[in-house]
C-alpha cells in the first residue's frame, strides 16, 4: 500500500469513441497510422484491443496490455488536439485528457524499415498553449451541471463522492458507485472512506495546537520529545519544522518490512520501534522529498506531549470541535457504520484491496465523509481549531515541493490565480482531495473507494479551474 501525495447517479460509461476537431486530422502516413492505431486502443479502454494494439503495432511496448488499459482509465482517453511536427516517419501531437485538464505531447516514431512497427511512443505533460483558452468561470448552477457531465464520462472508473461548497453551505452534492459491489449497496454522500494522506492536515492542526498552547516549539529537534528516539543523532537535528514541511529527510515506511509486519504495527510506537533506527534519506533541510515517515514522528510528538494517544487527541481537539462525526481510525477489525469496501481495479475486473494497514495512522489512513472535510474546512478558517497566527502558519508556504508547488504544514499550496490549499490521498482502495479555495470562499471534496485510479486529484481540478470567485 501507498499512501499518496496528491457523485447519485450511477453510470457506466467508459471511454468515448476517439474525438478528433473537424480542423484536425491525423495524416495518412505510417507515423500518422500509428498514432491513430495508439490513439484508439487507448481510447477504448479495452484489454482485447490494448493487446491487440501491442501485437500488431507496437511489440516492443514497455506496458502490457494492463498497464495501457490502466493508463486509459487514468486519464479517460486523449482527444487530439493539433498536430505540431510531422514526418512520414515521425510526428508530434498535442492532446488532452478527458477526465482532467492536462495538456500532454504524443510523439509517435516507427521504424522506416518495416513502417508499420512503431519504434518509439511517449506523452509527456504539456502546459496549456497560450493560445488555448482557459476553462471558463461558471455560476454554481452551471458548474454543477458540468461536473455531472464529467462523472457520466469517467461512469465506473469514479466510485465516490463531490462535494461543492460556497461559504460552508454545499450547493452540489453527488455520488456514484457502489460502497459494497457484492450486495449492490450504493455510495451516498454519507458514506465513510478511507482517505490515505488527507489525516495530515488532521496531524499538522494537533502539532499546531500544542504549538498555540506552548507545549512545543515548532524549531525544537525531534529529540526534545522523543528522547529515546534510536537514531538519535538524527533526532538531535531534524526540527518538527522539517518533518512538518517533509525537508527532514524522514522518508517513507511502505516496502518489504511494511508489508511483512503490517497487521503487527498497530500503534504509532511500533512503527518507531521498526523503523526508528535507520539512517534519514539525506541532511535535515537539504531539499524536499515527501515523508510519510515524518508524519508517524509527529504523531509520536503529539502523544507525548499531550499524554494521549494520537486518535484520542485528533478526536477530542479537532473531530468533536469541527463536528466531524463521521470520521474516525477504528481498526479494519472493527466494523464501522457506512464504510465503504475498499477496491482496486485489477485487469478488468474489480478486487477488494490488498495491504490496507490494521489501523490508519498519523500519516493517513483514515476514515471520513465528504461532509466532514466542508466542516473541517470551515473550523480552521473560523477560529475553532487554530488562532489566526497559527493558521496562517499551517496555510502558508513553508517549502517549495518538488512538483511546482509550495507546501505549508500539512497542506500542499498548488500554483493558482487565487489562493488555495489542501491536500490528496491515494492508496489502493482509497483516493480523496480537498481544495480549499480563497480563504474559505469555496470548498471542494472528492472521495473516492476505488484505487486506481486515481481520479479524485483530476475532478477537484475540473472543479477548481471554473469555480467563480468574486
Amino acid at each position: 500500500m501507498r499512501l499518496l501525495i496528491a457523485v447519485a447517479f450511477v453510470v457506466a460509461a467508459l471511454a468515448a469513441p476517439l474525438t478528433v476537431s473537424a480542423e484536425v486530422a491525423l495524416p495518412s502516413t505510417p507515423a500518422g497510422d500509428a498514432a491513430k492505431a495508439y490513439l484508439r486502443a487507448l481510447n477504448a479502454g479495452d484489454r482485447a484491443k490494448a493487446a491487440a494494439f501491442i501485437k500488431d503495432s507496437f511489440p516492443t511496448s514497455p506496458i502490457d496490455a494492463d498497464g495501457l488499459v490502466g493508463f486509459a482509465r487514468q486519464v479517460g482517453g486523449f482527444d487530439l488536439v493539433r498536430i505540431e511536427t510531422e514526418t512520414p516517419t515521425a510526428l508530434t501531437a498535442l492532446v488532452r485528457e478527458r477526465y482532467g485538464e492536462t495538456y500532454a505531447r504524443l510523439r509517435v516514431e516507427v521504424d522506416p524499415a518495416a513502417p508499420t512497427q512503431i519504434k518509439a511512443l511517449g506523452a509527456r505533460v504539456a502546459p496549456r498553449p497560450d493560445d488555448i483558452v482557459a476553462a471558463p468561470r461558471l455560476d454554481d448552477t452551471a458548474l454543477t451541471r458540468a461536473v455531472a457531465e464529467k462523472l457520466a464520462v469517467m461512469g465506473q472508473n469514479y466510485s465516490g463522492v463531490v462535494l461543492i461548497a460556497r461559504k460552508g453551505k454545499p450547493f452540489t452534492v453527488m455520488a456514484q458507485g457502489f460502497a459494497d459491489r457484492e450486495h449492490r449497496v450504493p455510495i451516498t454522500p454519507t458514506t465513510r472512506f478511507r482517505v490515505g494522506s488527507m489525516n495530515k492536515m488532521h496531524t499538522a492542526v494537533a502539532v499546531l495546537q500544542l504549538a498555540q498552547a506552548g507545549k512545543l516549539d515548532l524549531q525544537a529537534p525531534l529529540i526534545t520529545y522523543l528522547k529515546d528516539y534510536p537514531s538519535a543523532a538524527w533526532a538531535r537535528k531534524v526540527t518538527l519544522h522539517q518533518l512538518l514541511t517533509h525537508t527532514g529527510g524522514a522518508g517513507d515506511f511502505f516496502g518489504p518490512e511494511y508489508d511483512k509486519n503490517r497487521n503487527a504495527l498497530r500503534t504509532l510506537q511500533d512503527y518507531v520501534a521498526l523503523y526508528g533506527a535507520r539512517e534519514p534519506t539525506f541532511e535535515p533541510g537539504a531539499r524536499w522529498e515527501y515523508a510519510n515517515y515524518g508524519f508517524i514522528l509527529l504523531g509520536r510528538v503529539v502523544e507525548v506531549v499531550s499524554g494521549q494517544s494520537y486518535y484520542d487527541y485528533v478526536r477530542d481537539h479537532v473531530f468533536k470541535p469541527a463536528g466531524m462525526t463521521g470520521s474516525g481510525f477504528e481498526p479494519e477489525t472493527t466494523p464501522v457504520p457506512d464504510r465503504a469496501l475498499a477496491y482496486e481495479y485489477v485487469g478488468e475486473v474489480f478486487k477488494p484491496a490488498d495491504g490496507l494497514p490494521w489501523r490508519g495512522t498519523s500519516a493517513g489512513g483514515g476514515y471520513a465523509t465528504a461532509e466532514d472535510f466542508l466542516r473541517f474546512a470551515v473550523a480552521l478558517y473560523d477560529g475553532r481549531l487554530l488562532d489566526q497566527t497559527h493558521r496562517r502558519l499551517m496555510t502558508t508556504a513553508q517549502a517549495d515541493d518538488a512538483r511546482g508547488g509550495k507546501y505549508g504544514y500539512g497542506l500542499s499550496i498548488p500554483p493558482s490565480e487565487f489562493p488555495m490549499v489542501g491536500h490528496g490521498g491515494g492508496a489502493p482502495g482509497m483516493n480523496g482531495d480537498l481544495r480549499i479555495l480563497a480563504d474559505g470562499e469555496g470548498v471542494v471534496v472528492t472521495l473516492s473507494n476505488v484505487a486506481p485510479p486515481f481520479l479524485a486529484g483530476r475532478l477537484s481540478q475540473f472543479v477548481v479551474d471554473r469555480f467563480s470567485v468574486p
